[in-house]
Formats: C-alpha cells, structure tokens, sequence
C-alpha cells in the first residue's frame, strides 16, 4: 500500500487520518466533526493491513474487545477454581476423581474432568495466559509504535482545519500582539510547559511521559504473566504438602532428593481454661467442652544428602540444621522454606495381637504389626506362627463385597490371618478388622485376639522455593508506576497560532478538560487574546435551544 504525500511535504503512512507533521487531514469530512486524537490520527498496523494469516492473527490479538474477553475468561476460570479444593489441599493418598465425586457429586466429577481441579497448573490455562500476554504486547505495539512516531514529528505550525477541529478553539483579531505572545510565553514556561516557537507561533506542551502510563502498565502486567508461568517450569517454584510422622524420615518434594527433613516429635499446646481463661474469655466460652489449640509444632532436622543416588541403597545424610517449626516460623535453608500448616493425632502406628486357643481361652504369644512394614510371618515358637495373607491398611468393601484399601494411610487396619498350630499345620483362615473378627471358612479353634495399639502425630508441612517472586513483585511495582504516570498527569498541549491579524487558540489534553480550560484562561488573561471554547459544550447548548 502506497504513502500518502501532505502538502506540507511530510510522507504519512498508509491509513493516517491527518498529517502526523501539520495536521491537515488526509480525508476531509463533510460535517468537519472534531478530530479523532487518541493516536494523533496514525496509522494502525491492525486498520491498515488485513491480507496475510499474520495480519488477521495480529488484527484479532490487538483488538481491545478481544483483550478484554481474554481477561473475563482468566477471571471466571479463576473465581471457580475456588469453588472446590485444589488437589494439592485434598488428604494424600486418595484418587482425586473418586475425591471430588463422593465429596461434591456430579458438580465434583465435572469440576475434576474439565481440569478445575488443577487449575493452575493445566495446560488450557497455560494457553489462556499465554493469550493474555500475547494480547497485550500486540495490542502495546500496535498502538504506541505510531503514536511516539507521530508525537515525535509533530510540527509547531499546525495546519488551520487542525487547529479549527480540536475541542478548546478561539480566533480573535488583533492589531498588535507581540506584547501579548512575549506575556503568554513567559505564562506558560512558569507554569512548567516546554515552549517551541516557529515563525512567531508557539507549541506549548508538558505531560507527554503520562501518555506511556498505559504501556507502562502493560508492560508491568506482561512481566507479572512471565513471572506467574514461571512457576510451572520444572524448579523455578515448588509449593508441596509433606505429612511426616513422628520418627520418620522423608525426602524433601522437589528436591530431587538432595534434602532429607526428619521428624523429632510433634507437639500441640492447648489452652488452660481454668488457669488462662481471662486471656480470651469469649473463645474459650464459645468453644465449650472442646479443646482451643495453643501451639502446635514439629522438632525437625533437616539432611543433605552425600552420596550418590543407588537404587534401593540407604541414603548417606549429612545434617544441616534443627529448627522449632511452628505457625510462621518456618525453618529456612537454600531457597526453601518448610510451614507448619496442619497436623494429625494419634494415628495408629502398630497394633497387637494374641494368639488364643477359643475353647480354653490360653494364649500362645503376642505379635505386634509395624503398619508401615508389616512382616510375611511371625513366629511364636513351639510350632505356633502366624502368616499374614492380606493387609488392607484403610480397609472397606467394595462393590463385589470384596475387601479392599482405599489408601495406603492406615485409618482402618484389617488383615487376614493364617493361624498355624502344631495339631493343625496347613492353618486357619481368619479376618480380624476393628471390632471385626470373621471366619469365612467355618469355626476355627485359634483367634486372633486384639492386644493394644501404639499411635502417633503427623505433622503436615508446606515446603516452598520461590525463584519467580521478584519476577512478579518487579512487573507489579512496574504496573503501579504506570497507574501513577497515567493517573495523576496529563498531556497537555496548546497552540497558539496567528495569521496575519488573526490569532487562534487550540488546545488539546488526553483527559482532565477542565483543568485544561482554567489553565488557559490564567494564561490569557490581562491580554487580548480571547480564551478558547469548549466545542462540545457549545454544541450541546446549540442543540439543547
């Protein structure tokens, strides 16, 4: 598409709507409405060519409707992952569709299969921020790239229907007015404008960095967005639940276990209703018979390990630090930090059993199961021992009335016994859950008789690394400045323009009119140059008499 030569002998680009020089509009409208200055009338990439698939894919991502669509669907998409737990608040250990459903019903089912489940980390999301960012750098582009080029070279003496065509216009005749512009002048350089003269006229300006205040902002939100999608690079941000129970040591989600966090003991506090009552007299009244936690905390040690990995070899630790976890006193160590966030009594850690003869009631010695590594065989001595067939650590049946685990966290232990005895060595089948004892296989002479049980405390943990925090923090300081830039500044420019005894006023501002207007009628007073007048509120009088 060919440049369109002004008279004035400036070459605009294709699509301008007045000369980015002299002002003179490259189209001359019949009803000589007021000049369109949002862009200084230049030339858009996305209204000018419409031709290539890259032309419409730029036309379609520069649009402002678009954009804005783009952020509606970021918000709801937000607003209704919240509905819901994400999958990483859920218990451990359970399928999260079986979660959501029995949880929630079919609004459960639906929020995990289109993916609400994991919001911030599926993959349309990605796309949807990814869209956002794309948005806003083409719609930036498209429109500062022409409007600092036109900005830039703009001419003082601006062509008549220009200057005729703005908002605030004034023409008046006078005789002898060099006394006059010497006193404007001098007006408007206190009042901090940037005065240029050609050929006795005057461009008056100040303000113009506000006109990049919502650039700036975009630019702020596009490095929030690299920052947010940071996170889902392998390393750049961890933020993982740790349940460990006391005495046992686990390696350190995301670390590729390098780190290695040991469990002390856990302990929890709980308020003195007796003695501590007057500290907080209503929480204690409201909670009635019910306990009012203090403190909790976890006594942790955290490992670095130095060996290199083996498989199915024990790790070689080394210590690194102790530390007192508690509500927001998190132990620190290389970019991670471990928060102590929820916790878990008395989980059952090992059960015991007897061995007992039903018809005498005589015991033949005791077992006692780890829950966590539960042994094939225990042997009492004298013949006796007892196999373990099956060990259902969160038992229930299932749909064919079969027993099964929901999980591998013993909430509800069950196990199927073979009971071996001299006088009856192939053994008896027998089924022992809590305050469940089953023989499935008719009457046994031997029982497994429950003896105790050893509980402990879990203690559940947030660890977090966070590379991507500055990235964020770093576009939304960016974003603020350019909040301030375009809201408490404005662009103001006036021209003040004679030929031969006329003298015209125009004036133009990118907001905060009235401003604009008092400014030049302090400006142009004691001279008899006439104030310029609001065109739009003239036309609306005109038509209102």
């Amino acid at each position: 598409m060919e440049n369109v030569k002004c008279e004035c002998g400036h070459v605009n680009p294709h699509g301008t709507i007045f000369c980015e020089a002299c002002g003179k509009p490259i189209v001359e409208e019949k009803d000589k409405k007021l000049l369109d200055m949002r862009y200084e009338g230049s030339a858009r990439r996305s209204q000018t060519y419409n031709k290539t698939i890259i032309d419409k894919i730029w036309n379609f991502f520069s649009s402002v409707k678009v954009g804005i669509w783009i952020i509606v669907i970021t918000l709801v998409a937000s607003a209704i992952g919240t509905i819901y737990p994400q999958e990483m608040y859920i218990p451990p250990n359970v399928d999260p569709l079986d979660y959501y459903q029995q949880e929630y019903g079919i609004t459960g089912r639906l929020y995990y299969q289109f993916g609400f489940h994991n919001l911030y980390g599926s993959w349309w999301y990605m796309i949807v921020l990814a869209s956002l960012g794309i948005s806003l750098v083409i719609c930036s582009i498209d429109r500062v790239v022409p409007l600092y080029k036109a900005l830039k070279r703009q001419r003082v003496t601006r062509h008549e229907s220009f200057l005729k065509r703005q908002r605030l216009y004034s023409s008046t005749i006078v005789e002898q007015v060099d006394e006059d512009f010497e006193n404007v002048k001098q007006k408007l350089i206190k009042r901090h404008y940037q005065v240029l003269e050609e050929n006795g006229n005057i461009l008056a300006e100040k303000g113009r960095f506000s006109r990049w205040g919502p650039y700036v902002n975009h630019v702020g939100l596009i490095i929030f967005l690299i920052g947010a999608m940071l996170r889902f690079v392998p390393g750049m941000y961890i933020d993982e639940t740790l349940w460990l129970r006391e005495g046992e040591t686990k390696s350190v989600p995301g670390t590729n276990e390098k780190y290695y966090l040991h469990s002390d003991k856990f302990q929890m506090d709980v308020y003195d209703k007796e003695n501590e009552k007057d500290v907080f007299d209503d929480a204690l009244e409201r909670a009635g018979n019910s306990m009012v936690v203090k403190n909790f905390q976890t006594s942790a040690t955290l490992y670095e390990r130095i060996d290199d990995k083996v498989l199915g070899a024990e790790p070689e630790l080394k210590k690194i630090k102790s530390h007192e976890i508690r509500v927001n006193e998190p132990l620190k160590h290389d970019h991670y930090a471990f928060y102590q966030v929820d916790y878990r009594l008395n989980e059952i850690s090992k059960m015991s059993f007897k061995l007992v003869e039903k018809a005498t009631d005589k015991d033949f010695g005791m077992i006692t199961i780890n829950l966590d590594e539960p042994q094939k065989e225990y042997d009492l001595g004298n013949g006796y021992s007892v196999e373990m067939s099956s060990y259902f650590p969160d038992f229930y049946f299932d749909d064919k009335g079969e027993p099964n685990t929901k999980s591998r966290v013993p909430n509800n232990p069950a196990f199927v016994f073979k009971m071996v005895t001299p006088d009856n060595k192939e053994g008896e089948i027998s089924f022992v859950a809590i305050q469940q004892n089953i023989e499935p296989f008719g009457d046994n002479a031997y029982k497994m008789s429950f003896a105790g049980i050893e509980t402990r405390n879990i203690s559940g943990l947030t660890v977090r690394r966070d590379y991507t925090l500055w990235i964020i923090a770093l576009g939304g300081a960016i974003f603020m400045i350019g909040v301030i830039q375009g809201m408490y500044w404005n662009h103001r420019r006036i021209w003040i323009q004679r030929k031969d005894n006329e003298v015209m006023v125009a004036g133009h501002t990118n907001k905060n009119w009235y401003g604009l207007k008092n400014e030049i009628r302090n400006i142009l007073t004691d001279t008899k140059i006439a104030e310029p007048i609001d065109q739009v509120d003239n036309k609306k009088e005109h038509k209102e008499g």
